[in-house]
């Protein structure tokens, strides 16, 4: 087979995961696009299917072995090759390896070979330069820039350090050329991941640069939001709230994963905030910061929780009120700290408990939401949707994916990818409804 004959076949990819992991993948499939091949979004119309996996809990990893049969089932079709990628290989190389009917695999570092790998498996040798780009995979007017990679924190639950390795920045003028990159392919939203963005810089730099990082993100033009996801509490500062107060490109809104709020179980999580300091940053963003939407992130049924601990972060979601949030039961992970720890929590204990947290945050972000009737707010258009007639937004302090929606029926057209302004008149099971003051994108 020649190469040019190859080229004839189609590729199509799932991702799994988080947004981290779908940035590896957009850029291989830029790489994937730009030597020849041709993308579909319909698996079953590919010679070739890549599987990009997340390994971060049990119920990811079976997700993932899931995909992977159902990929390998389509060989009785058109399918010929199928590639696993992602944290499952990292995390479970020899594993993998053992499922039949993969073609082959490719570990997170070796991302970079991904057209190699292809060539190969065609028995086509040679090798190929890797270019610097992206092939969005989401709605094309956001982006998740990744800024760094790996963990240096030593969470007691977490696998991402084993996965991932230690913290590494990406260089500064390497996000910064990045960003305009997809500034110029008509992303407006920029919203920016990592681990931790909040370390961002110190391995390189032996500083933290996150905020000088958004004050140079924030000149870029065509970018209007700059979104920030998982800070880690211990690491805000005055600095970094006044800057996504005062920069009207910065949405008023912020990632902080608190995970709990009882001493001991901090302790046991090896997190670095105790109880005190976490009610303090609560506070600060309260009364000095009221503009700022808090996202969080719990972890409930962790070795040793008991029933005190877990009312306790009940009691503590009543009280500060966080406008978002989101909620796990703990997984048992081989090979960290807490998967040898006593005490596990039994199953059916876990799945109450989550349940409990969710139907308590619940009743808080509704009771939030329900004082927003009546506001006037930017909203920026994510797509229509033909079946009921209605666009779908967000607001600056909903994320795509994990947020609330706005829905807008009010009969007037609008444009994707555009901003307007508002006046929410109902806030209904999780979407607020909302009527176009103008027709006119405001930005």
């Amino acid at each position: 087979m020649t190469i040019d004959e190859l080229k004839t076949k189609k590729v199509s990819a799932i991702s799994l995961g988080c947004d981290k992991n779908r940035v590896d993948l957009e850029k291989m499939l830029y790489n994937i696009q730009y030597f020849g091949f041709e993308i579909t979004n319909n698996i079953e119309d590919a010679e070739i299917i890549i599987v990009n996996t997340c390994a971060f809990i049990k119920s990811a990893i079976e997700e993932a072995i899931q995909n992977i049969f159902e990929s390998v089932s389509l060989k009785k079709f058109k399918c010929e090759k199928v590639i696993v990628t992602g944290c499952m290989v990292s995390r479970f190389n020899n594993d993998v390896k053992l499922i039949e009917g993969i073609d082959a695999i490719l570990d997170i570092k070796d991302n970079e070979k991904i057209v190699e790998t292809i060539l190969h498996l065609y028995d086509i040798s040679g090798t190929v330069d890797y270019k610097e780009g992206r092939l969005l995979t989401n709605l094309p007017h956001f982006a998740y820039l990744k800024i760094a990679d790996g963990c240096d924190n030593g969470c007691a639950y977490c696998t991402i350090p084993r996965i991932r390795g230690r913290y590494k920045s990406v260089p500064f003028e390497s996000v910064i050329k990045e960003a305009k990159t997809l500034a110029r392919q008509g992303v407006k939203e920029l919203i920016l991941v990592a681990q931790d963005t909040t370390r961002y810089g110190q391995d390189l730099y032996n500083e933290y640069k996150l905020v000088p990082l958004i004050k140079e993100l924030s000149k870029i033009k065509g970018i209007c939001w700059i979104r920030i996801l998982y800070c880690y509490p211990e690491m805000i500062t005055d600095e970094l709230l006044n800057e996504i107060k005062n920069n009207p490109k910065v949405c008023k809104y912020i990632d902080i994963p608190f995970q709990h709020i009882d001493n001991d179980i901090l302790k046991e999580m090896n997190r670095r905030s105790t109880e005190q300091d976490i009610r303090n940053l609560i506070d600060n963003i309260n009364n000095n910061y009221p503009e700022i939407s808090v996202r969080s992130t719990f972890i409930v049924g962790f070795p040793g929780e008991t029933k005190k601990q877990f009312n306790k972060l009940i009691s503590f979601l009543q009280e500060a009120r966080i406008s978002h949030a989101g909620f796990f039961k703990y997984s048992k992970e081989d090979k960290t700290k807490a998967f040898y720890m006593k005490h596990q929590v039994w199953e059916i204990t876990k799945k109450r408990r989550l349940k409990m947290a969710q139907n308590t945050q619940e009743k808080v972000m509704n009771a939030i939401n329900i004082n927003k009737i009546g506001e006037t707010r930017q909203v920026l258009v994510d797509y229509y949707d033909e079946r009921t007639n209605s666009y779908f937004a967000r607001l600056q302090e909903d994320a795509p994916d994990v947020d609330f929606t706005v829905v807008i029926d009010d009969g007037k057209k609008l444009q994707v990818g555009e901003f307007y302004n508002v006046k929410i008149i109902n806030y209904i099971m999780g979407m607020y409804i909302a009527e176009v003051l103008e027709n006119e994108s405001t930005k």
